[in-house]
């Protein structure tokens, strides 16, 4: 069985950072070393970490605020195995979930990135009822470009050899690599994945089931949809310049598609001003999203217009219905 270095990026994680590293002990392959880097953190996360240190397989490194792709690249350079895993000090793991993404990649050598879907809990860790469950084979970059089908940055297992194949120093960096871009602090797992999709010959590829419990915080939905577009599009930007072909093709659809999964971010911080302009913007940009996924876009366009025309409090409680009638089996 192949070993495994799981990196667990934790910054102020004190209130959920003892839940994750104990669904992390709990794996039922044991073949692995866990990495917390305590990312600059004012709270008890360094404490926290540091009791589970009894466990030989659980180390912390200490390091100042450098974001979240800098606490990984921290972790990756301190990585002892041949597989690298990634857990948000937030998320929570399956039992099952690395000894099934590493029986996956011994019996895939063409793929370098296993994941699976996610189960979405709540800010208190209550199971909502939603899930992502992504697109599992024949996955390349369009796909990658488009929806992302990895999800979350908790879901991702890796082959080091594919970091290592992508790895980069910028003239300002003195101590170690870059694999995630350290200049973004939001779609720097897109923009990785996306890169790794574009310039190496890695496969990509899931397994079924919900084996990450993703956490979804709802403070500031709305609000950052401004920062995450603009993050977004200036991924494209970097990376236009690796293939212009590419985005000349593909850049039209996947602005649609992120448009759309922003509005879909305002409907659920009912922001209704926002959430109408950016159902307009993703129309405009492409319809493709209307007939490669028609029932996700309309139900989107339709939520936009019942938040516009009765307000928050109607769409809120049509939302909370709807989950409760679809706890085991609703789409991401």
């Amino acid at each position: 069985m192949l070993f495994t270095s799981i990196i667990v990026p934790a910054f102020n994680a004190e209130k959920t950072l003892a839940e994750t590293l104990t669904s992390l002990q709990a794996q039922t392959c044991a073949e692995f070393e866990v990495i917390v880097v305590d990312d600059g953190s004012t709270d008890s996360t360094a404490a926290v970490a540091a009791r589970f240190c009894n466990d030989p397989r659980f180390r912390v490194v200490h390091q100042k605020n450098r974001g979240l792709a800098g606490a990984r690249n921290t972790g990756i350079a301190c990585a002892q195995g041949g597989v690298v895993a990634f857990c948000d000090a937030d998320d929570l793991w399956e039992p099952e979930k690395l000894a099934r993404h590493l029986c996956h990649l011994a019996a895939s050598p063409q793929v370098g990135i296993s994941y699976a879907g996610s189960a979405f809990m709540s800010e208190d860790g209550a199971l909502t009822g939603q899930a992502q469950r992504p697109r599992l084979q024949k996955i390349d970059a369009k796909h990658i470009f488009k929806r992302n089908p990895i999800g979350n940055g908790s879901a991702a297992v890796i082959r080091r050899a594919v970091l290592d194949e992508i790895a980069f120093r910028p003239q300002s960096e003195t101590e170690r690599d870059w694999f995630f871009d350290e200049t973004f602090r939001q779609s720097e797992d897109i923009e990785c994945w996306l890169r790794i999709a574009l310039t190496t010959n890695w496969a990509f590829e899931g397994i079924p089931g919900l084996l990450t419990r993703y956490r979804v915080h709802s403070g500031g939905l709305s609000a950052a949809t401004d920062r995450q577009l603009a993050a977004w599009e200036r991924m494209v930007r970097k990376l236009a310049r690796i293939n212009p072909q590419f985005f000349a093709q593909q850049e039209n659809a996947a602005r649609a598609y992120q448009l759309r999964y922003l509005n879909r971010r305002a409907i659920s911080g009912l922001d209704s001003r926002r959430s109408v302009q950016l159902a307009k913007a993703w129309l405009a940009c492409s319809l493709r999203p209307l007939w490669e996924e028609p029932l996700k876009s309309v139900t989107t366009l339709a939520a936009t217009a019942l938040l516009a025309l009765t307000g928050p409090r109607v769409l809120r409680r049509t939302m909370d219905l709807a989950a409760r009638r679809s706890r085991t089996e609703v789409p991401s």
